[in-house]
């Protein structure tokens, strides 16, 4: 039994597992509908090496990886809730529907940006040093010309009085290269839990370390403790873990907008069946951003600047209390459990910006930025990678776009906003280099931070930055998909 079973077994109470398995089991008779043991199309029987050995697993539900809360979806009007005191029009109100995900309870602090780094220097400081070089922050963000900012420069990181602080000086491609570091490492432990492979750390080195693709592909072979059984007469009698064995989390990765936003309003809270009883203007109810009820009168919800020079609040009053950041489980989590989805630091999101964006986008799952890839092969099919151990991708060609009804090229980013089609038929503008700062470039950042006015605390706000730029006060979070079932 692995542990992902054990722990739903945990979850259910004892009278409801007798209910469940008498219900199966009432199924099970020939012409039932459902059959764990029995193909209900053909009859085949599963998991029997007498016929071919087709494997299903027992357990459907993906496990819920370390770090991360359920966000249940829904739909929800994405935008302005607030005046929108700069006048840009680029958060026009829209409704649109958010599948179910799991996204980071806090922000991500030093100390896992930190784990981050000492792992890339072990792994790649004496073949790839630059691959440590380009993960590192960039603490030279902190400098001011007119403040005395160098204790920042020199401890903010590492020093352990801010590890569980954000992290900050990130850019948007570091954060992206984080979040897929750290789903290697997190299915690398789900298959060390489990007995699978053992650790064998003195080994990897390079590009011989562990990648969750690289393990499916069958290139990176491990130190194996016990593989599966392989239940195909074809077979040797053991197998490597599978995809469909769900065994495996899908990718850590940056959320959306639309997550992000929706995730931020936490309007599940203010939901009694399908109607919202009060719409939010910030991660909580109310109109202001302080606490109302009796225990905490008074105390602000989030950290940001208060006014002109006023960062912190009073010396023996201290309220909200940081002159920069805070901890990262500072103030009340909002009614999904997630904390500072206001304030402390603003945070990287997927999408790349557009001023138009909720007007163009999809109602099921908006997103700007796909550009549609395929694993790069050799002639005899294998999987390519580079030097660094990783994946080489391809962007789809004409050729193999053009018969699509879905889609009819690799590159989405400009499509219906920006590119030439559109620019001639629905008079968008073009982003051409030079005539304006918005390019295919541009990252989305949600939510204010510790230097920021509460205008900005509004989940439906949003700003940009070119994805290699890194600033004191932008930090990040990791989402993932839920794969199945819409409500957990």
């Amino acid at each position: 039994m692995t542990s992902m079973t054990r722990n739903l077994r945990k979850r259910l109470p004892a009278f409801m597992a007798v209910f469940a398995t008498s219900v199966l089991l009432s199924s099970c008779g020939i012409g039932g509908l459902f059959q764990s043991d029995r193909s209900a199309t053909t009859g085949w029987t599963y998991n029997d090496p007498q016929t071919g050995g087709f494997e299903v697993t027992g357990q459907p539900e993906q496990e819920l990886g370390p770090g991360l809360v359920f966000i249940e979806g829904g739909t929800f009007v994405m935008g302005r809730t607030t005046q929108d005191v700069l006048f840009d029009w680029d958060n026009i109100p829209r409704r649109v529907t958010v599948a179910s995900f799991y996204m980071d309870e806090t922000e991500v602090r030093n100390l896992d940006y930190v784990e981050y780094l000492h792992w890339t220097s072990r792994i790649f400081g004496e073949t790839h040093p630059e691959v440590y070089l380009n993960a590192l922050p960039d603490t030279l963000v902190w400098r001011d010309p007119l403040a005395y900012n160098e204790p920042f420069v020199e401890n903010y990181l590492r020093h352990p009085a801010y590890r569980d602080y954000p992290v900050v000086g990130v850019s948007w491609v570091q954060a992206a290269e984080y979040a897929s570091w750290r789903t290697d490492r997190v299915n690398e432990m789900i298959l060390v839990r489990e007995g699978i492979l053992d650790w064998n750390l003195d080994e990897q080195q390079g590009a011989n370390h562990f990648t969750t693709r690289a393990y499916l592909e069958g290139a990176y072979e491990g130190l194996v403790r016990s593989n599966l059984r392989d239940l195909d007469p074809r077979g040797t009698g053991e197998r490597r873990v599978r995809w469909e064995d769900g065994l495996l989390l899908p990718r850590y990765r940056l959320p959306t907008e639309a997550e992000w936003e929706y995730a931020a309003l936490g309007l599940i809270g203010n939901t009694l069946e399908e109607n919202i009883s009060d719409g939010r203007q910030y991660p909580w109810s109310g109109r202001h951003a302080r606490m109302s009820d009796r225990r905490n009168m008074g105390q602000f919800r989030a950290n940001f600047q208060r006014g002109p020079g006023d960062l912190s609040g009073v010396a023996g009053y201290p309220n909200p209390g940081g002159d920069i950041t805070m901890p990262v489980k500072s103030f009340w989590p909002n009614d999904f459990g997630l904390y500072n989805m206001a304030g402390n630091v603003s945070e990287w999101v997927k999408d790349v910006y557009r001023p138009l964006s909720h007007e163009a986008v999809a109602d099921f799952r908006p997103f700007r930025g796909n550009v549609f890839r395929a694993v790069q092969r050799d002639e005899a099919g294998n999987v390519v990678f580079d030097d660094l151990g990783r994946v080489v991708y391809r962007d789809l060609t004409e050729e193999e776009s053009q018969d699509r009804r879905n889609y009819s090229r690799a590159d989405n980013i400009d499509y219906r906003d920006g590119d030439a089609a559109s620019a001639i038929g629905e008079g968008r503008a073009v982003y051409a280099e030079g005539q304006t700062l918005i390019s295919n470039q541009s990252r989305v950042y949600k939510g204010g931070s510790w230097r920021d006015r509460i205008h900005w605390l509004s989940p439906g706000t949003r700003r940009f930055l070119d994805e290699d730029a890194a600033t004191s006060d932008i930090g990040f979070r990791c989402a993932m998909d839920q794969i199945g079932n819409a409500r957990r």
